[in-house]
């Protein structure tokens, strides 16, 4: 199965992504790292690039019968698009979450305070991110990170996942 999350920096979904995949034993893949290493090579405008890097890796860990969880803002239709289409490859099952801070105070902090833990990679500002052109999206699932804390939200988000036939 191939776990789709998505939203906003700061909204949680690195966290979540990271506590879900060791809940899970699944491959974990994050745009923002197969971007930043793109640049360090030395492609200057990364471009869609990053997302299509990571939707083959996708498609090829699913192929051997792993578990994926995908870590991106998604933004765009189109990116949502590459995700579907990765496990459609291969038959394989998908469920879209997304991940919200439903906090504003709360998500200003989090995008405020947060530090980098890829190097070189520039961090967004609040003001990027009220910026950020996001279109809404029909999901599966949405997930709050405002209140609960993440290990909480990932040990149910993994029961809920079993009834989307997770590993088949």
């Amino acid at each position: 199965m191939l776990i789709i999350l998505g939203g906003l920096p700061g909204s949680g979904k690195t966290t979540l992504a990271r506590a879900l995949a060791a809940k899970l034993d699944a491959a974990y893949l994050r745009v923002d790292s197969i971007e930043q290493t793109m640049r360090r090579s030395g492609i200057a405008t990364v471009g869609a690039a990053g997302y299509a890097v990571a939707q083959q890796l996708a498609t090829d860990n699913l192929r051997l019968g792993r578990n994926v969880i995908a870590d991106s803002v998604n933004p765009v239709a189109a990116s949502r698009m590459g995700w579907r289409a990765a496990a459609e490859t291969v038959s394989a099952h998908y469920v879209e979450i997304e991940v919200v801070c439903s906090d504003q105070a709360e998500h200003r902090r989090r995008v405020e305070t947060r530090q980098a833990d890829i190097e070189g990679h520039r961090m967004p500002s609040w003001a990027d991110v009220q910026a950020l052109q996001y279109e809404p999206w029909t999901v599966d699932l949405v997930v709050d990170t405002a209140r609960d804390d993440i290990e909480s939200i990932a040990g149910g988000l993994a029961e809920q996942l079993g009834g989307y036939q997770l590993g088949g």
